[in-house]
């Protein structure tokens, strides 16, 4: 029929194999299972496999002893991203509150992103080819972490910088501790069903424990911080 749509797709350009974007995505989605957003930029989608705790990097900092040693951590700038059960975000103002923190909550610097969120995927040294994995809590550089180019230590002792990721820009983000294909993300992930619990052999971190730290160390950055403006209007 004169009109009628072809029943074959017009060919289509393939992607280019090496490119890093594409690898990096693959890397996502098939090896460790996670939902990616239509990029560039590559954009992980919150919400289905885990949801983030997105604040400063001091107080990010503090909560570290509460997470399992598998439990992923990335950084962007100044700030720590701490991926937390899938849900965690809609019962963070609620826990908040319950913690006694919720009148001091709109400042505390604390925020959540949860189900419909997107958050900047990681590059991954060795899949994408280019810098931007670091691992554990005691790498070179955790204490000046909340510094814009921060140092890391990689896997093999050798040195990466935030300024060697994929687009050259600083800023970009790095995993601190980055998911390892081999093991259930999840199982990781500090969840309310925790509670009590200190996240050893087989026991998942304790959301709330993690929550009051942070709260805590976001309060005192705060603080520091109105010092420091009052000092310099003094």
């Amino acid at each position: 029929m004169v009109g009628a749509p072809p029943s074959v797709p017009l060919p289509r350009r393939p992607l280019d194999p090496g490119d890093p974007g594409r690898r990096l995505r693959r890397y996502y989605e098939n090896d460790l299972g996670w939902p990616t957003a239509p990029g560039p930029p590559l954009g992980l989608v919150v919400g289905p496999r885990f949801d983030v705790l997105d604040v400063p990097a001091e107080a990010g900092r503090a909560g570290l002893r509460h997470l399992a040693p598998s439990s992923p951590v990335a950084v962007r700038g100044d700030r720590m991203r701490l991926l937390v059960a899938p849900g965690s975000a809609e019962e963070l103002p609620g826990l908040l509150e319950w913690l006694e923190w919720g009148a001091l909550a709109p400042g505390l610097d604390l925020g959540a992103v949860g189900v419909g969120g997107v958050v900047e995927a990681p590059g991954v040294a060795e899949v994408a080819g280019v810098a931007g994995v670091a691992e554990g809590p005691g790498v070179a550089g955790l204490a000046g972490v909340a510094d814009v180019a921060g140092v890391f230590a990689a896997p093999g002792g050798s040195v990466v910088t935030e300024e060697s990721g994929a687009s050259g820009a600083r800023g970009a983000a790095v995993w601190l501790r980055p998911p390892s294909p081999d093991c259930e993300v999840e199982a990781s992930l500090p969840t309310m069903s925790a509670m009590g619990g200190a996240g050893g052999a087989g026991r998942a971190p304790d959301l709330v424990r993690l929550v009051d730290t942070v709260a805590t160390a976001c309060h005192r950055v705060r603080l520091r911080r109105a010092r420091g403006q009052a000092l310099a209007f003094s």
